[in-house]
């Protein structure tokens, strides 16, 4: 609670519009990917889907009062494409717009900023139905949507995210298929990673082309890989090429205008088949920010033997031994998301971006928390103490960082709300407010009672 932050640091919260919006079938919305994706049998959980959610989008005054009692001052939101753009082509739809209009205005009226994510996963389904990110039109499609956001939006919205997470796009939606579309190609796949990248640099020169003053950048999902110091040389070398894929791929893109030499040495025809002359200055960009969304640290072991290859878990087109189980030792700190809780792994991975890439001039913390399945008690409080310590920790972390001298300018709670996570439907929790998706019920839990505590106390010894 003594924590100090820059005066013009940002506090947040974060959603994504299939996880929370609904109205799946109203005023025009086109079909996503992951409205045909989840309802495909035995690809989500419970065969949840995300018709209802949350019913952020008639009920999004109320959570901005929530935002506003919680204390944030900026919300980290993302528009559905086929929301605006049903078919994926240059056909609007006006009421989609005018949605995104209601939600910027009331967000503005409240005192909160609104940061634009363009895509957060629900491509339009007849894109798919062309390729999806495997087809180089898509990019171009991506463009045309920016554009036309930037056009009707930028007047208000001043911070604006590309892409989240595209390696989920990319490899959890090509090659190993437990994302929508559900495909598993590896060619698709690092056809995929190359249109993304392609499509950040697209998009910013769109947006900014409609306004130089926007502030631009990418959210990509991070981690540490931690291996110990008595593992394999195959360890070691595998280590570095999950870096490269994860890590490395699209900043070096937007960076450099090419990838990592160690990734495009291992994609060799795949990658060299779908990359086109001169997509080196379509490629690189002058970054504003970038988006960091940070869980746990990951960890590469020595493979025990006839353990799989990365190549038999898809990751890479040859075989390459390691073992990336959690060490024993952490087992008992597990979300349930069965991911580790390493606080001290954010301010790290924050240092380390700064160092090997300090054109960036900020950073933002764009998504950071944890799953658990706390619920109301005989009172109606909702007790996640767990998740009390893991934001705190987090927070501590990051803000080490930042008086290292990084330049972390936001930080946005993953999520403000319960809702729907993707392949596990409905069973995972990461909300600071407990929803219930029968009643819609909101309660404020204790962990957002801590974050508006920490929001406060950085503020005065600001």
């Amino acid at each position: 609670m003594t924590m100090e932050f820059p005066n013009d640091f940002r506090w947040g919260a974060a959603t994504a519009a299939y996880q929370i919006e609904g109205a799946a079938q109203k005023d025009g919305r086109g079909v996503s990917i992951w409205d045909t994706f989840s309802k495909t049998p035995g690809k989500v959980e419970n065969g949840d889907n995300g018709d209802v959610a949350c019913d952020h989008y008639h009920r999004f005054e109320s959570d901005i009062a929530l935002m506003r009692e919680i204390g944030i001052d900026s919300y980290r939101f993302s528009i559905a494409w086929p929301r605006l753009f049903p078919n994926g082509d240059a056909t609007r739809n006006q009421a989609g717009f005018d949605f995104y209009n209601r939600l910027i205005n009331a967000l503005i009226a409240a005192n909160i900023e609104p940061v634009i994510t363009l895509y957060h996963w629900d491509l339009p389904q007849p894109l798919e139905d062309a390729g999806g990110w495997a087809n180089r039109d898509t990019v171009f499609a991506f463009a045309v949507y920016a554009r036309a956001c930037a056009e009707a939006f930028g007047d208000r919205v001043s911070r604006w995210i590309t892409l989240n997470e595209p390696w989920c796009t990319t490899w959890l939606g090509y090659r190993s298929g437990v994302h929508a579309p559900g495909r598993q190609d590896l060619a698709a796949t690092i056809a995929a990673a190359h249109h993304t990248a392609l499509a950040h640099g697209a998009a910013t020169r769109a947006l900014k082309d409609v306004n130089p003053q926007l502030q631009v950048g990418i959210t990509l999902n991070m981690t540490n890989y931690i291996v110990a110091a008595d593992a394999s040389a195959e360890a070691f070398e595998a280590s570095d090429l999950l870096d490269a894929q994860l890590n490395r791929w699209w900043i070096d893109a937007f960076t450099t205008g090419g990838y990592p030499e160690v990734l495009k040495k291992a994609f060799g025809e795949h990658l060299s088949t779908v990359v086109q002359s001169g997509d080196e200055k379509l490629l690189k960009t002058e970054p504003d920010f970038l988006g960091i969304n940070y869980y746990s640290d990951s960890f590469v072991g020595t493979a025990k033997p006839d353990a799989p290859t990365l190549a038999d878990e898809g990751f890479f087109p040859f075989d390459v031994h390691a073992d990336l189980s959690v060490p024993a030792d952490l087992h008992p700190t597990m979300t349930d998301m069965q991911w580790p809780v390493t606080p001290d792994g954010l301010g790290n991975l924050l240092e380390r971006i700064h160092h090997d890439w300090p054109e960036i001039p900020y950073l933002m913390v764009t998504e950071n928390g944890a799953a658990y399945d706390d619920g109301p008690n005989s009172a109606g409080e909702v007790h996640d103490t767990r998740r009390v310590a893991y934001l705190t920790d987090h927070i501590a972390s990051m803000q080490r960082a930042i008086a290292s001298g990084v330049p972390v300018k936001a930080y946005f709670a993953w999520s403000l709300l319960d809702n729907f996570e993707w392949a596990f439907g409905y069973a995972k929790r990461f909300g600071l407010v407990f929803v219930d998706f029968t009643t819609q019920e909101r309660i404020l839990k204790a962990s957002a009672f801590t974050y508006k505590s920490i929001i406060e106390a950085g503020r005065v010894r600001a």
